[in-house]
């Protein structure tokens, strides 16, 4: 089968561990298809002499048909908030530790890659998220997130009180540590170490996660994921509660402060190989049925 793909990126963090054995297996591999080959240019010095062109993350997004992110679930969500404006498709390798997003491993690149290039793929499509921070009807920061938006206390002396409103509508007033919006996509991350339900990559939905809430009867709430979720930040608070996107984003809010959440317009293509399961994942890195097994 004719490859439909002609202009490969590759990104992934210079530091990654393992990353040059992976490049090293992965470039000649894509150069003898005859394919071009853009190089992150964060990675030069991992690919000297390979003949590759070098260009930035922006510049891939805009040229390739398809992008290769090299390194754990980290690396692709940081490629993912800027890919996802150019509907760039993504494959990821996985050199991280889950690798619930990077699915194929070093000792698959030979047989899986080969049939990705030649369509033999499932396409995901993912949704991100846009959080933005406003002070008296004014933006004073925005980022965007494939995972999560939290808005937390950034201590853990102390709770911060918040009204949290969906599609202008008044849900409660709460004082807690703080408030996961997550994405189908982040409902295996840290929004399931708060006690979060885990929801297939594919629903359109949201779940919101109360952290440690000063009241029993606080629980996840999902909700559709074309809502408009507003955190209140109010007067009375203390401190300057920090907004995180993804866990590598940081804005930080004032008492008074509003954060807005809602989906983004572009969303993430995700490709796995044929056979790839959402639940067989699920198995393999929750590690779901050991007790039984032991």
């Amino acid at each position: 089968m004719q490859s439909s793909f002609n202009k490969i990126g590759v990104i992934g963090r210079e530091q990654q561990r393992g990353i040059q054995e992976v490049l090293q297996q992965l470039l000649p591999l894509l150069l003898a298809r005859d394919l071009e080959v853009l190089v992150e240019d964060r990675l030069d010095e991992q690919v000297v002499d390979h003949g590759c062109l070098l260009a930035t993350r922006d510049e891939i997004g805009e040229q390739a048909d398809l992008v290769i992110v090299v390194g754990g679930d980290g690396s692709l969500l940081s490629a993912a908030r800027t890919l996802a404006k150019y509907e760039t498709p993504v494959l990821g390798i996985n050199r991280g530790r889950l690798g619930f997003l990077t699915d194929i491993t070093p000792d698959q690149i030979e047989k899986q890659v080969p049939a990705v290039l030649d369509g033999l793929f499932v396409t995901e499509n993912r949704f991100l998220l846009d959080a933005t921070v406003y002070r008296d009807d004014h933006v004073v920061g925005r980022a965007d997130a494939l995972n999560d938006v939290v808005v937390n206390s950034g201590t853990s002396a102390q709770m911060i009180e918040f009204e949290l409103y969906i599609d202008d509508s008044f849900v409660y007033r709460q004082r807690a540590d703080g408030l996961i919006v997550s994405t189908p996509t982040g409902s295996t991350a840290y929004s399931l170490s708060g006690g979060g339900p885990i929801m297939h990559p594919t629903l359109d939905a949201m779940v919101l996660v109360p952290m440690f809430p000063h009241a029993l009867s606080s629980r996840p709430i999902v909700v559709d994921g074309n809502s408009k979720i507003r955190i209140d930040i109010l007067e009375r608070n203390r401190i300057h509660p920090p907004v995180t996107c993804d866990g590598q984003v940081n804005m930080t809010a004032r008492p008074g402060d509003s954060v807005l959440v809602y989906k983004k317009q572009h969303a993430l293509t995700l490709l796995h190989p044929m056979g790839h399961s959402f639940y067989s994942s699920c198995r393999d890195k929750l590690r779901w049925g050991d007790a039984l097994v032991n």
